[in-house]
C-alpha cells in the first residue's frame, strides 16, 4: 500500500492509493492514523475518493526522529573512517522535516550537503525489542534527505548542530508498507542535483539493516507509532569530492527509493 497524508481543500487527511485515485482513510494525517488504528494498516477500510489531493509532509508528529549515519560501506570508505561495530546514531527534532517541494531554506554561507536515504516509520512500541519484534512492528518506508550543514557538523565531534537545522529534512512523499518493499532484497536509493546524479546505492548493503537498527535503539528508548528512522546514506556525498561540492541557491534535489517514488526539494538561501 502507498500511504500519505494528504492536503485537500477541506484540511489534511490520512489517505491510501487505490487504482491511481487517492482514497480517504480516518485520520486527520498518518500521525494520528498510526497513533490511533487497531488494526493493520492493510486491513483498513478505504472512504471517498480525494480528487484534489496531494501529498505532504507525511508524518507531522513523530516524537522522535533518529538517524544513523555511516551505514552504508562506500560512504564509511570516503569519510575515512571504520566500519563501525554498532550503528553511529543521532537525533533530530520533528520541526526539522518538512515535505515534497517544500524549499530548503538557509542562510548564505554554509556548506549545505544532500544525503539520500530510506527511513523507517514505526508502526508499533517498542522497548528491548529482538529483531524479529522490531521487523514486525515496521509500519512502511519512506524517502528521506538527511541536509548537512558540514561546516557547523565539523565544529565539534558531535554532529547535531549540522544536522538539526529547522526545516532542512525533507521527508515523503509516501509511505509504502513492507508488503510491497522489502530493502534486506534491495531497492536503489539515488540523488540528483539539478539532474545530475551524485548518489546510488542499495538498501541490500546496509551495514545494519532496518530490523536491526529498531530492535538496538529499542534497547536504550522506547520507539512509539509514527517515529522515523533514517537508515543512513550511500557514497556521493558532496563534502567527499575533490574539491568538495555544496548546494547552492536555486538548486534542485530529487532523491529516490525504488518502490517508493521521488521527492524533490529546492534550495532557497537566505540573506
Amino acid at each position: 500500500m502507498h500511504l500519505a497524508t494528504l492536503a485537500t481543500p477541506d484540511g489534511t487527511t490520512a489517505g491510501v492509493l487505490l487504482d491511481g485515485q487517492w482514497r480517504r482513510l480516518p485520520a486527520d494525517d498518518l500521525s494520528a492514523l498510526l497513533a490511533t488504528s487497531t488494526q493493520p494498516l492493510t486491513e483498513l477500510e478505504p472512504g471517498e475518493v480525494l480528487p484534489d489531493a496531494t501529498p505532504v509532509q507525511p508524518l507531522p508528529r513523530p516524537r522522535k526522529v533518529i538517524c544513523c549515519g555511516l551505514n552504508y560501506g562506500d560512504h564509511i570508505a570516503e569519510t575515512g573512517r571504520e566500519r563501525p561495530a554498532y550503528p553511529t546514531l543521532f537525533a533530530k527534532y520533528a520541526d526539522t522535516l518538512i515535505g515534497p517541494d517544500e524549499p530548503i531554506e538557509l542562510p548564505h554561507g554554509v556548506d549545505i550537503d544532500w544525503e539520500a536515504e530510506l527511513a523507517v516509520v514505526v508502526g508499533a512500541s517498542l522497548r528491548n525489542a529482538d529483531v524479529e519484534q522490531a521487523g514486525a512492528a515496521i509500519a512502511g518506508y519512506t524517502v528521506a534527505n538527511d541536509i548537512s550543514v558540514r561546516d557547523w557538523q565539523r565544529r565539534t565531534l558531535q554532529w547535531f548542530q549540522g544536522k538539526a537545522w529547522d526545516a532542512t529534512t525533507p521527508l515523503g512523499p509516501v509511505v509504502v508498507t513492507p508488503d510491497e518493499l522489502d530493502p534486506v532484497r534491495g531497492a536503489e536509493v539515488t540523488c540528483r542535483v539539478n539532474g545530475v546524479e551524485r548518489q546510488r546505492g542499495n538498501t541490500r548493503t546496509l551495514v545494519f539493516d532496518c530490523a536491526s537498527l529498531l530492535a538496538y535503539i529499542s534497547t536504550f528508548t522506547v520507539l512509539r507509532p509514527g517515529d522515523v528512522v533514517l537508515t543512513g546514506t550511500p557514497g556521493g556525498v558532496g563534502m567527499a569530492m575533490d574539491p568538495p561540492l555544496y548546494l547552492r541557491d536555486g538548486d534542485i534535489v530529487e532523491v529516490a527509493v525504488q518502490g517508493i517514488g521521488t521527492l524533490t526539494n529546492r534550495v532557497r538561501l537566505t540573506r
